[in-house]
């Protein structure tokens, strides 16, 4: 049987449904999903094993113009992962057009590019028919395939079609695995995807977690988590009245930290100010935005 193997970059504008699409494609949460933009930072490797195939997936922030550095790591982690790829996934959302940003990467892509025309199910027959002769027009040998994530419809085309687009190689991982990132890393998007539901306007977008402690005892992981913001008006509503906003946030995310790893959580958090660390690059490499090749 031949076997093929490659690596797949995902990519798109922010909220196209890239992280939710790749979590139905592989068949775990491997990414963290809001309603917001911007919720994806980094690279995630995410590795789908068939029987004759291995597919490894990059995950990547959203396309956009960057405003401050932590935004020109975010789009380094784009272009890092279009580099390593044998082929390109475009997700695109079904009621907007591409931006001329996502258009123009997408454009100077040499390798095999399939475009989800994702979250179908919110858009009309009409509508749809029109944005693929739109796609066939700007990109003429690209494979579109409409699809949506919640609904799981066209998935297993989708996987098929990429399939079809990777050279014959031997698997890069061990069946066994499913990401290239720490269980540190999962709890740390744990906490920082309850910011996201849980918190308006620019404190989502303010924040970073590092998780100081992770150790297992007595069948129980003990996570000692610490969530920066950039000024102390942020920390204060961070922490809510009497402590309650941040007490929801941790109860949420050490529940779905169970449901994740499978076993009992204990989790402590707390709130620190970190001033500028956007644009601080100390901070950024502490916090693990470092070009993955540069850090190695």
């Amino acid at each position: 049987m031949t076997f093929k193997a490659g690596f797949i970059a995902v990519v798109g504008s922010p909220n196209a449904g890239k992280s939710t699409l790749l979590n139905a494609m592989v068949g775990e949460k491997l990414c963290i999903v809001s309603p917001k933009v911007q919720t994806t930072r980094h690279r995630i490797k995410a590795i789908l094993n068939l029987d004759d195939c291995q597919m490894v997936f990059s995950d990547t922030p959203g396309i956009l113009e960057p405003s401050y550095a932590l935004h020109h790591k975010m789009m380094d982690a784009v272009s890092e992962s279009l580099e390593d790829a044998d082929a390109v996934l475009l997700v695109s959302d079904a009621s907007v057009r591409p931006d001329s940003k996502t258009a123009e990467i997408i454009r100077q892509v040499k390798q095999p590019v399939i475009i989800a025309l994702n979250k179908i199910d919110l858009t009309d027959q009409n509508n749809l028919e029109q944005y693929v002769e739109e796609l066939k027009r700007h990109f003429p040998d690209a494979v579109i395939i409409p699809v949506s994530a919640t609904e799981h419809f066209n998935i297993n085309l989708l996987i098929h079609s990429l399939k079809k687009s990777l050279p014959e190689n031997p698997p890069y991982f061990d069946k066994s695995e499913l990401t290239d990132r720490s269980q540190r890393f999962f709890a740390s998007e744990l906490i920082r995807e309850r910011i996201f539901f849980n918190y308006r306007n620019e404190i989502p977008y303010s924040v970073e977690i590092i998780i100081d402690t992770f150790r297992e005892e007595n069948s129980i992981l003990h996570i000692y988590a610490v969530i920066y913001v950039l000024r102390e008006s942020q920390k204060m509503i961070v922490l809510g009245k009497r402590g309650n906003a941040i007490k929801k946030t941790a109860t949420e995310a050490r529940k779905n930290m169970e449901q994740f790893f499978s076993k009992k959580i204990f989790l402590d958090v707390i709130v620190k100010v970190s001033q500028n660390w956007r644009n601080d690059e100390k901070a950024l490499k502490r916090f693990g935005y470092v070009p993955r090749k540069n850090s190695e």
